[in-house]
């Protein structure tokens, strides 16, 4: 026995989802806000799918003092590839939205959650590198630190807030388009 196709109105969400998720290469999906006395209105590392922003130069010259090596787009090759992945899951959800299969939506699903836990894994991983593979040899000893991926942390005289910006909540809103139909269609 066939499944039935997803309805009309849940083909324009799962598109909706599509759209957003290309539309969030725009925007910064990741940063951290470094605020210390003599920085009192803050420094800023601000992360695109493709790019790094922000005061970069700055908090690599700061960070050398502590000994953690500095970053930059090369010290982060999922840049390179992160758009093309994007693009491949906005392209992969449209066509899901035009074929209106359940199970194409739940494989759609499926690998939404795979990846988003790999994303969140990465910076992890980035960050426990960073910040704790600091130089035996540099100017000011600190203990070896992890920055939260979201949230408040002390670090020295320095007080930063790591937060999800505008393209992680496009991300964040796509997928609950895409469980919509799941639940609008629950009982066919």
């Amino acid at each position: 026995m066939a499944s039935k196709k997803l309805s009309l109105q849940s083909a324009i969400m799962i598109s909706l989802a599509g759209g957003l998720i290309a539309l969030s290469l725009f925007f910064p999906w990741w940063g951290m806000h470094f605020i210390a006395p003599q920085y009192p209105e803050g420094l800023d590392i601000v992360v695109y799918p493709n790019k790094l922003a922000g005061d970069i130069d700055i908090i690599n010259g700061l960070n050398h003092y502590i000994g953690m090596k500095p970053f930059s787009e090369k010290s982060f090759p999922e840049l390179a590839y992160l758009p093309y992945v994007i693009c491949a899951m906005s392209i992969f959800t449209f066509v899901v939205a035009w074929m209106r299969k359940k199970s194409w939506l739940y494989v759609l699903i499926a690998i939404f959650v795979f990846a988003g836990l790999l994303g969140l894994y990465d910076i992890h991983r980035w960050l426990v590198d960073f910040g704790t593979n600091l130089d035996n040899n540099a100017p000011i000893k600190i203990q070896p630190f992890v920055p939260p991926i979201w949230g408040e942390n002390r670090i020295a005289n320095f007080v930063t807030n790591s937060y999800f910006s505008t393209g992680a909540y496009m991300i964040g809103v796509s997928f609950l388009l895409m469980l919509f139909p799941l639940w609008k269609e629950r009982k066919k």
